[in-house]
């Protein structure tokens, strides 16, 4: 009874953990092709700016004819190697009198206050509406110094009275000096499912080892 107990608890609990490992390869092989998708999307050739797009357009490549104009939102981030700053959002008028929000890049925090001159321009890059406002934790802007602590795109594009659309710049041509541009990428997304799955194959391994043992213990007792 005891042999027969420890078979059922060791064989169904090895079971659970390789379906585990099973359900975490389905899921890396899932999240592989939505970054693949993506990298083709982000990747592709810029086209104009649609019509009327929305976030069905997440990631897709444009190119945009700019009036920049001199209202900035600052977005409070760091960057590896160049340390804080801030994600700079200007207006962008376009020459069909369409008003549209332009993520122009990284601004070091020293030169947040520092005049920078705007005119006309081009910008290529990328339709985004990220995902970063956790309503528990995320704090509101503060509108008096323009200071944000995610991109909140509709919220932002009432503030600047655009469109609520967001390019992030790739390339920009006639934008401020020293502001990086920092293009959306697959590199920040997380793709852990691959540890996971090893993760849960391990433990099964561990677990038939466990239940290899005990049986064996309960079969010198009752030899």
């Amino acid at each position: 009874m005891r042999l027969t107990g420890a078979l059922i608890f060791g064989l169904g609990g090895a079971a659970i953990l390789i379906w585990l490992g099973l359900w975490q390869v389905q899921r890396l092989e899932w999240k592989q092709g939505v970054l693949a998708a993506m990298a083709a999307r982000l990747g592709a050739a810029p086209a104009p700016l649609p019509a009327a797009p929305d976030p069905s357009d997440n990631y897709r490549a444009v190119t945009v004819g700019c009036g920049f104009e001199a209202r900035e939102l600052f977005v409070l981030t760091s960057r590896r190697g160049q340390g804080p700053g801030y994600r700079l959002i200007v207006p962008c008028s376009t020459p069909n009198g369409r008003r549209v929000m332009v993520d122009l890049g990284f601004l070091p925090q020293s030169q947040k206050d520092a005049a920078r001159a705007y005119g006309g321009g081009r910008v290529t890059g990328n339709l985004h509406w990220p995902d970063e406002i956790d309503p528990w934790f995320t704090p509101d802007p503060d509108l008096d110094a323009g200071i944000w602590f995610a991109r909140d795109v509709p919220a932002m594009a009432r503030v600047l009275e655009t469109d609520p659309v967001l390019v992030v710049a790739r390339q920009t041509v006639g934008g401020p000096p020293g502001v990086t541009p920092w293009p959306v990428d697959t590199a920040g997304i997380p793709n852990n499912h691959r540890q996971y799955a090893i993760t849960w194959f391990s433990m099964a391994v561990l677990w038939l080892g466990m239940t290899a043992f005990l049986v064996w213990r309960i079969t010198r007792r009752t030899g």
